[in-house]
C-alpha cells in the first residue's frame, strides 16, 4: 500500500513532483532532490576521486568518472535553475583520491558555478578523506545541518522533528522479470519522517534495499521514475 502522504505518479519522465515535510519537491532522474522554494539541490555520495584512489592502490581503474560526475551535476544545476547545492555526505572519497587532476577538475567547476552556494555535511568518507581544499569554496557542516523543516544528514536518521533528508546507503531495488531475468536500480527511499537519496556518484554501487510499512520506493531506470508496489 502506498502512503497517501507522498503523493507521487505512477511514472513520471525526467522529474517526479512529490511533497515531503510539508514541502514541494521534485526527485530527479539524475539522482538528486530539488527543493523547489528554496531552489536547493541535494545530492549524496559523490565519492570524489574513488578511481584515483583505486589507482594509487594499485587498481587499474579508467579514468574520466570525476569529468563525468561533474557534468552531470552542471546539467542538473543548469536544468533546475538551483541557487544552492547541498551534499548529504561523502563528497570524496579518500584522501589518496585528491589528486592535483581532481583539484584542477573541481576548481574549474567552481568557478563555472560561483554564484551557486556549495554545503558539504561530513559523511564518513569525508571524516577520512578531510575536508575539501579552502579554494574549492565549499561550506563543511557536521550533521544534522538544519533548513527548516529539513534536516540534512548523511546517516539515515527518524528525527523527532522536522524531516531528514539523508545518503550513505546507496539505495537501490532489485527487479526480475518472468523470465528469470533481474535488474538493480537506484532509488529514492520515502518515508514519513526521511528520505533516503540515491547515491550521485557512477562508482558507488547499490544496496538493496527493503521498504519499512511507512515508506515508498520510487526507482530510478534512464530518465525514467516509477513508484514500485507496496
Amino acid at each position: 500500500m502506498i502512503p497517501a502522504h507522498v503523493p507521487i505518479p505512477a511514472r513520471h519522465q525526467g522529474r517526479c513532483p512529490a511533497s515531503v515535510g510539508g514541502e514541494s519537491v521534485e526527485l530527479l532522474a539524475g539522482l538528486a532532490l530539488l527543493w523547489t522554494r528554496a531552489r536547493t539541490l541535494f545530492v549524496a555520495d559523490l565519492h570524489l576521486g574513488k578511481a584515483a584512489a583505486f589507482r594509487a592502490g594499485g587498481v587499474p581503474l579508467p579514468r574520466g568518472s570525476t569529468a563525468n560526475d561533474l557534468g552531470r551535476l552542471t546539467a542538473l544545476i543548469e536544468a533546475s535553475g538551483a541557487m544552492r547545492l547541498v551534499v548529504l555526505g561523502d563528497f570524496l572519497h579518500a584522501k589518496d583520491g585528491v589528486v592535483p587532476a581532481l583539484d584542477r577538475a573541481f576548481r574549474a567547476w567552481r568557478e563555472r558555478h560561483a554564484s551557486v552556494a556549495l554545503t558539504l555535511v561530513r559523511g564518513n568518507h569525508d571524516a577520512k578523506a578531510g575536508d575539501p581544499p579552502r579554494a574549492w569554496e565549499i561550506e563543511v557542516v557536521g550533521e544534522p545541518h538544519a533548513l527548516p523543516p529539513f534536516l540534512a544528514c548523511h546517516a539515515p536518521v527518524v528525527p523527532r522533528t522536522g524531516y531528514a533528508l539523508c545518503g550513505h546507503v546507496h539505495p537501490g531495488v532489485r527487479l526480475s522479470g518472468r523470465a528469470g531475468e533481474s535488474l538493480r536500480l537506484p532509488c529514492f527511499v520515502l518515508g514519513r519522517r526521511r528520505a533516503i537519496l540515491p547515491a550521485f556518484g557512477r562508482m558507488t554501487g547499490l544496496a538493496t534495499v527493503s521498504p519499512a510499512a511507512d515508506e515508498t520506493l520510487v526507482a530510478i531506470a534512464g530518465r525514467e521514475l516509477f513508484r514500485l508496489p507496496g
